[in-house]
Order: C-alpha cells, then structure tokens, then sequence
C-alpha cells in the first residue's frame, strides 16, 4: 500500500491526498512535520509530502508525485490525451504555484506569529499576485472545469492553492485575490462541495491546531 507522509494542515500534502482519493488508491497515511528527522530520512530537502511507492521508492515534492501516480495508476486520467492540452494543464498549475501559491506562502510567518506585514512585503506580494491574476484570467475557463469540459490535474492543485491564497489575502492584505479572476470563485465554492474535497478539509481543520503547536514549540 502507497505510504503519505506528511500532515493536513499542508495544502501540499492535501492536493495529493486529494489525488489518492481521486483515483481510489488505497494508502496509508503517515504523520511527520516539516524539518524532522523522520521527514529528512525519507526525503531530501526535508519537505512535505512524500510518497513510499509500493516498491519502496520514496517520492518528493508534489508535481513530482501527481505525475507519478498518473503514469503509474491509469484509470480516472487527470491529464487530457493530447500532449498540448496536457501542457496547457500544466501551465495553468505552474503559474499558480509561482505566482499565487509562492508569494501568499510570504505572507504566513506574519500570520502566525499575529505581527503586521511589512509594508515592503505586502507590495512585494501583491505585484507578483497580480501578475498570477492576470495570467490565470486569460488560461482559466471555468467551463465547467479550469481548464474546460475536462476534470484535471489543474483543478485539484489550484483549488489547493487557494486555501494559502485566499486566507492569507484576506487575513493579511484585506484582499478577496480569488474575486479577481472571473468565475473563480464560484468554481471553487462547486470543488468545497465535493465528497473528496469536504473529507480533506475537515482532516485540515483537525490538524491545525496541532500543527500551531509544532511552529510555536520552534519558535
């Protein structure tokens, strides 16, 4: 059985969680904190989540695994057949994860430890937000699925994206960022709605706590 390593409040570890149950892969999930011990055995940079294959294999950084466990487990594809289609997925999860992912993730020291942003910082964050902004608004169809008629990849990393983007926008920059797409956030109130979906945020919620009390015990 797949191995998850890891913890749920991560929106890393929740996209691949999300995948695993996509495509109804029995796994195991094994509970580690970032910068342990336990983590930088298994995996090199020491980050959240890894997967231990069936093999024994242990797989990082979580692009990496969702396209392994779509080459490896078939069935229920998230990747459309033609080779520019499947780019065009993949490009619309690149630009979310540098440009709305990366720069929100800046903003979440200052919102656990309940310090003001920097104002240098939240300029900084809101350029490159922006230039996220603009970019999805002209990839992004939302017809019904992100990248059109097709439930893909694309749909699953952004929606776990945007638990960062849009907590810490409005918590920290008093900005609705996912409102500034069109039909973002209506689509993204239709994934909450899922099964799938409504499983992996309750396990967030139930984690947190416990991971607030990891940073703190750090700090």
């Amino acid at each position: 059985m797949i191995a998850l390593h890891g913890f749920a409040a991560s929106n890393y570890y929740n996209l691949v969680k999300h995948v695993l149950l996509y495509k109804e892969l029995p796994f195991q999930e094994k509970l580690v904190y970032g910068g342990s011990e336990a983590l930088l055995a298994i995996s090199p940079a020491g980050k959240v989540p890894v997967i231990t294959t069936l093999e024994g294999l242990h797989i990082s950084e979580s692009s990496v695994i969702c396209d392994y466990l779509e080459d490896t487990y078939t069935s229920k594809p998230l990747y459309p057949e033609q080779p520019a289609q499947r780019a065009h997925v993949r490009q619309i999860m690149k630009i979310a994860e540098l440009y709305f992912e990366l720069p929100s993730r800046r903003l979440l020291p200052y919102a656990f430890s309940g310090t003001p942003v920097p104002e240098s910082v939240a300029v900084e964050v809101r350029q490159v937000l922006n230039r996220g902004i603009t970019a999805l608004s002209r990839l992004c169809q939302f017809s019904p699925w992100v990248a059109g008629k097709q439930f893909s990849m694309a749909d699953i990393y952004l929606y776990h994206v945007n638990t960062i983007v849009s907590s810490m926008g409005v918590s920290q920059l008093n900005w609705d960022v996912l409102a500034e797409v069109a039909g973002m956030k209506q689509w993204n109130e239709s994934m909450s709605q899922s099964a799938i979906a409504q499983s992996v945020e309750a396990d967030r919620r139930a984690n947190m706590p416990e991971f607030i009390r990891q940073l703190k015990a750090k700090s």
